[in-house]
């Protein structure tokens, strides 16, 4: 991984080098932490690269090991990877972030909870990913994409390439982003060298003049404090979680296919032929075809060959049983484990109708890895707002956790309370109510009021005009 300090030391002229780009890229490509996010895609894809390189062989008589062409090969990956990722990640961000100032949500742009989704997701699968503030929106810099270059004293994010390349036969695309701006650095073939794009940097954001008779016109520049570009860590630990699961899922994967190749390779009848020596291979085939076709045959020794003993041949079939018990039972623990280490909540082990007191001891696993995630999102969210000039207490999101409960329970004990609770107190703990519908509630239920009070208003008015008054009455 090259370093910030170390990229600075190969500027000419006080601009960065077109090579220095890509060695930056080349040097990334070759660390740890993106081979790893290579395969968590791969893992994430539901494509387990472990088995699928993996292959039956049989040696042959002069003892070299070659594939066996007979054995069945089915290759069986689990989907448990996406799934426990999704867990995670759709636990706190599924239900959106709330901040304490409803104005800070407008300053994050519309479609900021669907972007830091996507950034949350892949901080977990990758260990770590970059949120780019453009202006006004949030976008996903995954870490399969994005060189990141951190400070040597620090380690704050100071600079970083987003690269990306159709295939081998197109250019090589490298946008490098620094505190100074945006210049842009492409590879047209490969084998050649790499060749700037600009010829300084581009501010973040232009400064634009509009006239009547000339239109728009970009007169200038500015940038941010500093880089704009923010790194969600998917959790303390800083590494993918495919580390800790990969061992797990290769085991449970392998033993499901091996399990499913042993039935494929038993899942046939083969039939024993008594008394048939005198039968050649002709008519052993001719016998088998006719049982195929017809499932009916007469088995008959060959003409001047009865046979044995002057027997007639008889047919015995043969099934084979694949034990299948231990293996199932260990799949069962293996997956349990994986869930175990995981922190994840497997709902089969839920019973039905449990209390929330059941309910929630299930999702304390889950809680711990989320308040170790949040923790992450809420420093993520405070580096967003800087960039905006929000303070950090009106920048710190607030989480509604996506979780089963029993919701008759929850919401009896939420109504018994109500006499000391406000109504939107009241709406945001009712367990079917999400965040975003409870401003609308509130807001039809101001309108409903001011209605009804209007109506009454009118009523009465209709009242005075129609009733006599008291002058009125003693008159008469």
């Amino acid at each position: 991984m090259t370093t910030y300090q170390e990229f600075l030391l190969t500027y000419k002229n006080g601009l960065p080098t077109a090579g220095a780009v890509e060695a930056v890229v080349a040097d990334h490509k070759a660390s740890a932490e993106y081979r790893t996010a290579i395969d968590a895609d791969a893992y994430d894809h539901q494509q387990n690269v472990t088995i699928t390189r993996y292959e039956k062989t049989m040696r042959t008589l002069t003892g070299a090991e070659v594939p066996d062409p007979f054995a069945s090969n089915h290759k069986l990956p689990c989907n448990l990877f996406r799934r426990l990722n999704t867990q995670r990640n759709e636990y706190s961000l599924g239900n959106g972030v709330t901040f304490s100032d409803e104005s800070t949500k407008e300053k994050f742009g519309e479609d900021f909870d669907t972007a830091l989704q996507k950034v949350g997701y892949a901080s977990h699968i990758h260990g770590v990913s970059f949120g780019f503030w453009n202006m006004d929106k949030l976008k996903c810099f995954r870490l399969t994409e994005f060189a990141p270059m951190y400070d040597e004293e620090t380690g704050a994010l100071m600079a970083g390439v987003r690269f990306w390349q159709l295939t081998d036969k197109h250019p090589l695309n490298m946008w490098l982003y620094t505190v100074d701006g945006i210049m842009r650095f492409v590879r047209k073939e490969s084998g050649k060298p790499a060749e700037s794009r600009d010829d300084k940097f581009t501010p973040y954001v232009g400064i634009v003049k509009k006239t009547l008779a000339d239109g728009e016109e970009l007169i200038g520049g500015e940038n941010y404090p500093t880089l704009p570009i923010v790194p969600l860590w998917g959790s303390e630990l800083k590494q993918s979680t495919l580390v800790g699961m990969r061992s797990g899922i290769d085991t449970y994967d392998l033993i499901r296919s091996g399990l499913a190749n042993d039935l494929s390779d038993a899942a046939y009848i083969y039939w024993l032929i008594n008394n048939a020596d005198g039968m050649n291979d002709y008519d052993k085939a001719k016998l088998l075809n006719e049982i195929k076709s017809k499932h009916i045959a007469a088995a008959k020794a060959s003409e001047g060959n009865e046979g044995v003993e002057g027997g007639q041949p008889t047919l015995s079939a043969y099934t084979q049983d694949v034990p299948h018990e231990a293996r199932t039972a260990y799949l069962a623990l293996i997956k349990s484990g994986i869930y175990e280490d995981f922190g994840g909540l497997d709902v089969h082990t839920i019973a039905a109708g449990a209390t929330n007191d059941h309910i929630d001891a299930a999702y304390q696993p889950l809680d711990e890895n989320a308040d170790d995630f949040e923790y992450q999102v809420i420093q993520f969210c405070q580096g967003i707002g800087a960039l905006q000039g929000i303070d950090k207490a009106d920048c710190t999101p607030q989480f509604k956790r996506n979780r089963i409960s029993n919701q008759m329970e929850q919401t009896q004990m939420v109504l018994s309370a109500s006499a000391y609770l406000d109504d939107e107190t009241i709406l945001k703990h009712l367990p079917f109510i999400s965040n975003e519908e409870v401003d609308e509630i509130l807001k039809r239920r101001e309108n409903a009021d001011v209605e009804r009070y209007r109506a009454q208003q009118e009523e009465l008015a209709a009242q005075e005009q129609t009733e006599p008054s008291q002058e009125e009455n003693i008159n008469a």
